[in-house]
């Protein structure tokens, strides 16, 4: 393949490919995914509005927050948790990873170490796939700093290096096991936000969960083609991603959060 792997696309990326599939068109072509030259990464900020100035105040909350809960974590495991750069962006963005539009939705860039968000996707999340709430906007930002976490944790090279030598439907395998691990990991940290922190309130884990459902493989493929194909699946089914991210909060463990040795997802 020899493209950085974009981890975490969010429901952009999910619809993107289901309609590459479905219709036959190559979505690295849109992606672009050759990866720009070092240092030419750029962004348009979002307008300016009190509403934006509130969701990127939220946004670098729910940031920090995961930056103390892996620091702690990491420092369990005798390692330096090291936290992604946050790239706010609108309409399109060049990452390290090649350009991306806004269809994309939110992403981890692995080869720059960057999380980027297009605002306007919490409010597709909200009325377009019936996922609102604030805690359904942090389980999206926990997930892409879960891609983060794999990425320090090696997940990420072995991964494309396995995909490398990986038919289609191996690959697309391989892709849902390292989207469910993120779920998990987005789990952790909102156990342990909860646990350490007292952050969530009533009905915070059940947005979460109805956000992971919102962007599974099977409702994004019946809403756009009609018809469910799972050897296709590249994020997992609703009910994969509700139980991965339900089993990180259950639990609290990374180490619970083995998506590639489970023998079942």
């Amino acid at each position: 393949m020899g493209v950085p792997l974009v981890a975490g696309g969010g429901i952009g990326t999910v619809v993107l490919l289901v309609l590459a599939l479905f219709f036959g068109f190559d979505p690295g072509a849109i992606l672009n995914t050759e990866a720009p030259p070092s240092g030419s990464v750029t962004q348009t900020p979002p307008s300016a509005s009190p509403s934006t100035d509130t969701q990127k105040d939220f946004v670098a909350v729910v940031l920090a927050d995961t930056e103390d809960t892996w620091t702690q974590l990491f420092r369990q495991m005798n390692r330096e948790y090291r936290p992604p750069k946050l790239v706010l962006f609108h309409s399109a963005v060049q990452s390290a990873c090649g350009m991306a539009g806004s269809a994309v939705g939110p992403f981890y860039c692995p080869p720059d170490r960057k999380v980027y968000l297009d605002l306007d996707f919490f409010r597709a999340l909200s009325e377009r796939f019936r996922a609102p709430g604030d805690f359904a906007q942090a389980y999206v930002i926990a997930h892409e700093v879960g891609h983060h976490v794999q990425a320090l944790l090696g997940v990420t090279d072995k991964v494309a290096s396995a995909r490398q030598s990986a038919s289609r439907t191996d690959a697309n395998a391989l892709s849902v096991r390292v989207e469910l691990q993120a779920d998990c990991f987005a789990g952790v940290w909102a156990h342990h936000a909860n646990a350490s922190r007292n952050m969530l309130e009533e009905g915070d884990i059940e947005e979460g969960l109805r956000a992971a459902a919102a962007i599974g493989d099977d409702r994004l493929q019946r809403q756009t083609q009609g018809r469910v194909a799972p050897e296709s699946f590249t994020h997992g089914s609703s009910e994969q991603r509700s139980r991965w991210f339900k089993r990180g909060f259950d639990t609290g463990e990374p180490r619970r959060c083995d998506t590639f040795t489970a023998s079942s997802l």
